[in-house]
């Protein structure tokens, strides 16, 4: 098996402006998604039958984007040669898994302690898995340089994150019986660093970020089926569905973030595209708590101050070297 493929150069200062700019767009449809999740997993009971429905709606409007657009088809009709020929190991097909995991998280968390928090938690252990993924080179086949000052953007995030975070870990706020739910959260944030990376080698062997992501979704599609088979055999019907459409559209705002971030990640690495995307999702996150606020969120200066510093740690970290070190693994 091989995943041999010559990663692309450091971008210019062009198309890292560019990069940013559409990772953080693309960040900012993870608290949307969420939203929307939490919300029917709230309405159905069922954090499962939730990431299913986001689940199977990305996965119907993939296949209508790949039936009207050629390249797509194209992409999408490689698929299994390229798994035949062993081009990448299939066990990256694991990336699936981790964003089914991901939708199951925003269903538990999300009415639980509002966006902005769990975002906060999912960005913390973004940015230590995607540190790490780069630092070591895994799946894209090149190791990245961890600048001083990238390193610093990433303590800084970190530190914006949890400054963010600080009105729930008041005395009373009810943060101690939110430690686990939200403790699934920096995992599952940890995992999606690995998860990039991987998605990011289907794009190049598949030729398209899009086939790529048909098959993130399929994978997980199936496993939350069989996981919604075995958890709630009969207890959700038809019946039992929301009739508001738009607690159906949260999977097409998944499919835009795996994406993006399929596609950016061989430019920027997936330290890089991460920080962008965690500013577009704390961004984002705080919009929609100012704007449309769940039942579990606060709004604090705090959380308000975090956000900005976070932003400034991405552009302290997007403006060291972004290109590859010279140590390569094969």
């Amino acid at each position: 098996m091989s995943t041999s493929s010559t990663p692309a150069a450091g971008p210019t200062r062009r198309r890292l402006l560019l990069g940013i700019l559409l990772a953080l767009g693309g960040g900012a449809s993870m608290p949307v998604q969420s939203r929307i999740n939490g919300a029917l997993g709230l309405e159905i009971a069922s954090p499962v039958g939730a990431a299913l429905i986001s689940f199977v709606g990305g996965l119907l409007a993939l296949l209508l984007l790949c039936a009207v657009v050629p390249q797509y088809r194209r992409s999408v009709l490689g698929i299994v040669p390229v798994l035949r020929e062993g081009r990448f190991p299939l066990w990256y097909l694991a990336a699936g898994a981790v964003g089914a995991s991901t939708i199951i998280s925003q269903a538990i968390v999300v009415p639980l302690a509002g966006v902005a928090l769990f975002t906060v938690c999912l960005v913390t252990g973004q940015t230590f898995g995607s540190l790490l993924v780069d630092r070591v080179g895994f799946a894209l086949g090149v190791r990245r340089r961890v600048s001083p000052m990238r390193l610093i953007g990433a303590v800084l995030t970190v530190a914006g994150v949890l400054w963010a975070a600080s009105p729930r870990l008041e005395p009373g706020s009810g943060m101690l019986g939110l430690l686990l739910p939200l403790a699934f959260a920096v995992a599952i944030g940890v995992a999606m660093g690995f998860q990039a990376a991987a998605n990011g080698v289907q794009a190049r062997e598949f030729g398209s970020p899009v086939a790529a992501t048909l098959v993130n979704f399929t994978v997980g599609t199936v496993l939350l089926s069989i996981g919604f088979a075995l958890l709630r055999p009969a207890e959700l019907g038809w019946a039992d569905l929301p009739g508001q459409w738009w607690y159906y559209i949260g999977g097409i705002f998944g499919v835009l973030f795996v994406v993006i971030s399929s596609l950016l990640v061989r430019y920027l690495g997936v330290l890089l595209t991460g920080l962008g995307m965690i500013g577009g999702q704390l961004a984002g996150s705080l919009l929609l708590d100012i704007f449309f606020p769940s039942p579990g969120a606060l709004l604090h200066p705090f959380t308000v101050a975090g956000t900005v510093l976070t932003l400034l740690a991405i552009a302290l970290a997007s403006v060291s070297g972004s290109g590859p070190s010279r140590g390569r693994r094969r």
